[in-house]
């Protein structure tokens, strides 16, 4: 059983590409007569924290303590992010300012709960060498002065990931003895050498795989021993979309499935999913529960619209509710 109190423990390094999400609100009640597009009443604007900064935010919602470090630009949208930050209650100590880089933000139009467009401004070149030494800089300082219980590696490809970054955060946390997890993307998803817990999605593993891979326990099993032998890592977790996820550690795998949802938008999600994980690798716990509750927390934000935050007391209920259901069937065998 999961103790939900141990999460206010935990204190959590988060290395990634932090972004803002802006959604445009408003109502469409006709076409545009210059082009065949819905003209839309613009109603409110709403900024949110995107990116290694929602995974922060569901850290923080779970009780535990996120450390954020990442680079945004030194532009308006980047001053923006920065006093974002505390009105989320998240420190923006260790947000870095480049005025070589341009800050990520991805405006979503919305009409009600209908997404009909989006907006793209960002950089994805690597860190400059200067970028680079700052930021590590800055990572060496959080784990110099702050005791770190799980380190987590956001990956966007928007730059702030790059092969010498992971590689050296990575040498660092084998140092220290601290544990390591990753949701990674395209661009160097084969760089996370030696990393604890490796948490790609179906569709990433698809593309990087030398064979094909499905949604079935003997595929994602050959799938998974193709990774280790790659990143010699400890465990693998691939989320499967709507069939749930896949857990292999200590050489078993499993498929947890999904639970029944009304599924409103699935943004957001695999942020959830890795922010629960790291910090069941940071409190040591048995990774079968870990990637139930995380399978819960990932349904839970897609049924709402918009990328949010897990809600901790509802995920406890559930996860609650499940494990006497479980108990009762027992019981009745």
């Amino acid at each position: 059983m999961v103790n939900f109190d141990a999460f206010n423990q935990v204190n959590v390094l988060v290395i990634g590409d932090v972004m803002i999400d802006r959604y445009l609100r408003g109502s469409v009640s006709r076409i545009s007569p210059e082009a065949p597009v819905p003209v839309v009443n613009l109603e409110g604007e709403d900024l949110r924290l995107g990116g290694a900064a929602n995974v922060a935010l569901n850290i923080r919602a779970m009780g535990a303590t996120p450390i954020l470090c990442s680079v945004v630009g030194d532009d308006e949208e980047g001053h923006i992010f920065r006093k974002l930050l505390p009105e989320y209650g998240l420190i923006n100590q260790y947000i870095l300012q480049s005025p070589q880089r341009r800050s990520t933000v991805k405006t979503r139009v919305m009409a009600g709960a209908q997404h009909l467009l989006r907006l793209d401004q960002e950089d994805t070149h690597d860190l400059s060498e200067t970028e680079t030494l700052h930021l590590m800089q800055v990572v060496h300082e959080v784990l110099e002065t702050k005791e770190i219980h799980v380190i987590l590696f956001q990956d966007y490809n928007k730059g702030v990931l790059s092969s010498k970054v992971i590689r050296e955060v990575i040498l660092e946390s084998l140092k220290r003895d601290i544990p390591t997890a990753v949701d990674p993307k395209f661009n160097n998803f084969w760089a996370y050498k030696h990393i604890t817990l490796f948490k790609p999605n179906l569709k990433e593993i698809r593309a990087q795989a030398p064979m094909p891979v499905q949604a079935t326990l003997n595929s994602l099993q050959e799938a998974t021993a193709y990774i280790h032998s790659q990143l010699g890592n400890q465990h693998t977790l691939i989320t499967l979309s709507e069939k749930g996820l896949f857990l292999e550690t200590a050489g078993k795998g499993t498929i947890i499935p999904t639970q029944p949802r009304a599924v409103a938008d699935v943004c957001g999600a695999g942020d959830t999913v890795i922010g629960i994980v790291a910090l069941g690798l940071g409190l040591r716990m048995d990774l079968n529960e870990v990637a139930l509750l995380a399978n819960l927390a990932g349904g839970q934000v897609c049924e709402k619209v918009g990328v949010v935050p897990v809600d901790k007391a509802q995920l406890e209920e559930e996860y609650l509710s499940i494990k006497a259901n479980k108990h009762s069937q027992e019981v009745t065998i």
